[in-house]
């Protein structure tokens, strides 16, 4: 640890010291203080982090909790709407311009380029109701009935296993009442979006209790295709149904069992040039500096189509009065198409600035299909002094994908201002630029207890545990261009075969200095599997990446229970880091000019040293009067990867040594939220009214790719960073409306996302030939809502 990382340490401690011990002397003697009344204070927050329900205060660990309350005040119907910035230590994003796939980041931790393939994993867990969801695709379906949404921050390979080395994302949907209810909403809204969804209960017979969901939402595209017949820009359909039958025969004795089915079709975000690079433009493709409505030219374009369903049994024995026994079986499929037209505009550039039949409009389509087993067996005890969960999983996962891309649209006249679409071809027949398979097999065995010795009134809590997992992939490359690969001379398909063994320590000491003042110390690991790229010619295989932190935190409650402050401070090292490098060395023409390389090669490789990782973390909720509640927060993220070479050879066949920066993607250095909720009653009715304002300072969507001189290796353009972005939401609502005399409400509302339709480029990326290329944020929606329970 260097001097600079022991200062900020140092200052963290310092800050988590002061924050615990110099509280408001209230806090402190909050045993001898009475409580604040029924609805005047805040709610308790049950969590599920350390797989058993406990309260989010006296989880010593740093989470941060989206209530089902939360989700409908911000309109939040997929985890793709997260991207607003609702918990700021969270990053979601579209892989690309497909929203078909996600990018998730924890803590500047998770994705840094490309995870649209087979054979690699992301750094971020997503997990609903125990069960994990091992693709990127398939997580842009619309939620069902949530409970809450838990964002676990810094590795938890102890109890969460493999790919979680940034965090976890735990789902927990509603269980089944045994009590018959009806909760049903409909909206319309702007755009031509619709929603709707049911939530049933039936009342339990013969110890059997049934609930079924039932959601479907749409919207028509934000930037208008001008090409007739074809899907707009960022448009989706989803919608999905569950099942779930929780049957009890004893108190002893429970068994879960859940079906879910889901469609969820979308289009790409629309890709607009800002600004030109050296190669002349066709004039029916101007630049779009500010936010498009309707693109400059139209392409064909069909929605990308992502189909999941899954079956999930879970069985509870309670063996004895502490101890209990958990089996969580699950079977999923996912299959998933990405159709991607949105960077049209920027292929319509030439050389020669003659523009007749000119071809353009490169149609990116692929198909992707996985299917997984799981098993996880829990045993969890709670004696008196002892806390302990002792666990084995096993995962299984096959998985295979191809790509094909091709150009659509063609230039008619020489100036570029007329085009046409190239006859349409059979996809069947174009050729398959890629294609390969894999089968994933980890098992893992895991052991976390917690020890509260007799002594000081209990207030000091020890935790350790840990985790060994050994993951295993077999697969191959056994497209390239259309037919086998050559390696070395060798042709045939290239085989992956490697297997990796770790194990990941926790180690966690806590302190309940009072009642409602709790801090903590902790140190953890974390990693993300190996695999193989297979972008790659050679589908040569990388390294797990690695993450080891350690944090300090407090949970603080004081103020009669109607303020809350928690705070985390962390530093760690971030190791082997997989990084992507393209085949993008600028080459030298005839003249002297510089010819950008354009192959779509990509290699990865185990960045070199070490990274480094430091941030803070604050959360504050404060509710002083029962009718309001006020919350902030606030994160700091500061990622540092070492410099690396691009690993490609230069146009003279030498190897390029220079190492190059490398930017953290999908990482502001600062990010913010808060939100203002209100609750009037008016007689029988309620006034409910919420805002939130979310901010970021800016980040990197392309975390190296700079173009390089040949000659000299030096960096001739770094990439852009985007822009900052501050966006605000609302709600207003009239709730509880008696229906009936036996206990219908009606609530009415209205909602807005992106209130004040503030514009900014999430994504900017730069070619000294073609310009730079933008994704702007979403333009204002709002909608009103009817919901209905019974």
């Amino acid at each position: 640890m260097n001097i600079s990382s022991v200062r900020y340490f140092r200052s963290a401690a310092l800050l988590g010291l002061l924050l615990s011990t110099a509280m408001p002397a209230a806090a402190l003697a909050q045993d001898a203080a009475p409580a604040a009344a029924e609805g005047e204070g805040l709610d308790a927050i049950v969590v599920t982090a350390q797989k058993r329900e406990t309260n989010l205060q006296d989880t010593p660990i740093a989470i941060s909790v989206l209530s089902n309350e939360a989700l409908t005040d911000r309109h939040i119907q997929s985890l793709v709407d997260l991207s607003a910035g609702a918990i700021p230590s969270l990053r979601v994003a579209p892989f690309f311009s497909r929203s078909s796939a996600l990018i998730i980041n924890i803590r500047g931790i998770g994705v840094l380029s490309d995870s649209n393939q087979p054979a690699r994993d992301q750094g971020v867990g997503v997990y609903v109701d125990g069960v994990y969801l091992g693709r990127a695709q398939g997580l842009g379906t619309a939620l069902y009935d949530i409970e809450n949404i838990e964002v676990l921050k810094g590795p938890q390979g102890t109890l969460f296993g493999r790919n979680t080395e940034g965090g976890a994302i735990n789902i927990v949907t509603k269980k089944p009442s045994g009590e018959f209810h009806v909760n049903t909403t409909a909206g319309i809204g702007n755009y031509g979006s619709y929603k709707a969804e049911t939530h049933i209960d039936l009342p339990e017979f013969n110890n059997i209790s049934l609930k079924f969901d039932g959601v479907i939402s749409q919207r028509d595209g934000v930037v208008k295709n001008p090409l007739p017949g074809q899907w707009d820009f960022n448009a989706y359909e989803k919608r999905g149904l569950r099942a779930e039958a929780l049957w009890q025969p004893s108190a002893d004795f429970s068994a879960d069992y859940a079906f879910d089915i889901a469609y969820d079709a979308s289009s790409p975000l629309y890709l607009q040039i800002t600004d030109g690079g050296s190669l002349p433009r066709a004039e029916a493709a101007p630049l779009e500096p500010s936010r498009a409505s309707r693109a400059s030219v139209g392409v064909p374009q069909q929605p990308s189509i992502g189909r999941t369903h899954g079956h999930r049994l879970l069985l509870n024995w309670q063996l004895a009065q502490s101890i209990e026994l958990k089996s969580i079986s699950a079977y999923r499929k996912l299959r998933q198409s990405q159709y991607d037209n949105g960077s049209a505009n920027s292929s319509t550039v030439s050389s020669s600035g003659d523009f007749t039949d000119a071809p353009f409009s490169r149609y990116s389509l692929a198909q992707f299909r996985q299917n997984q087993l799981s098993e996880e067996l829990q045993l969890i005890g709670d004696l008196p002094q002892l806390k302990f969960l002792a666990g084995a999983m096993w995962y299984r996962e096959k998985v295979e994908d191809n790509a094909q891309a091709f150009n659509t649209m063609r230039f008619t006249n020489a100036s570029g201002s007329a085009y046409e679409v190239l006859s349409n071809p059979d996809f069947s027949a174009i050729r398959i630029d890629r294609a390969s398979k894999v089968k994933t097999t980890s098992i893992g065995v895991f052991g976390q207890a917690t020890w509260t010795p007799p002594i000081a009134d209990d207030m000091f809590h020890l935790t350790g545990g840990a985790r060994w997992t050994r993951d295993k992939k077999e697969g191959s490359l056994f497209t390239i261009n259309g037919a086998l690969p050559v390696v070395n001379g060798v042709t045939g398909p290239v085989y992956l075969d490697a297997s990796w063994s770790r194990v990941d320590p926790m180690v966690n000491l806590s302190m309940d200095l009072s009642r409602d003042v709790h801090v903590y110390g902790k140190w953890s690991t974390g990693y993300k599997s190996g695999g193989a790229n297979s972008r790659s010619l050679t589908y040569a295989p990388f390294k797990p990446e690695t993450v080891s932190m350690f944090e300090i935190g407090a949970k603080t409650e004081f103020w009669e229970n109607r303020a809350r402050l928690n705070v985390a401070a962390y530093t760690g090292r971030y190791n082997d880091i997989q990084l992507d490098f393209a085949a993008n060395l600028l080459q030298r023409g005839p003249d002297g000019e510089l010819i950008q390389n354009t192959r779509t090669t990509l290699e990865t490789h185990n960045a070199p040293g070490k990274g480094k990782l430091k941030g803070a973390e604050v959360d504050f909720t404060v509710k002083p009067i029962p009718e309001l509640t006020l919350s902030a927060s606030y994160a700091y993220t500061s990622v540092k990867i070492p410099n690396t070479s691009n690993p490609f050879r230069q146009s003279d066949g030498s190897i390029n040594t220079t190492p190059i920066p490398i930017y953290q993607v999908y990482t502001p250095k600062h990010a913010a939220s808060g939100s203002v909720d209100l609750q009037i009653p008016q007689g029988d009715v309620n006034l409910r009214v919420h805002a939130d304002v979310n901010y970021d300072s800016g980040f990197y969507a392309n975390y190296n790719d700079p173009l390089v001189d040949p000659a000299t290796g030096a960096v001739l353009i770094a990439q852009p960073k985007g822009d900052r972005a501050l966006t605000v939401n609302s709600r207003v609502a009239v709730t509880d409306i008696p229906m009936s005399d036996w206990g219908a409400t009606l609530s009415v509302s209205l909602w807005a996302r992106n209130l004040l339709n503030e514009q900014y480029a999430f994504y900017r990326s730069y070619s000294p030939l073609t310009g730079t290329s933008v994704f702007f944020n979403e333009p204002r929606s709002w909608g009103v809502e009817a919901n209905i329970k019974f």
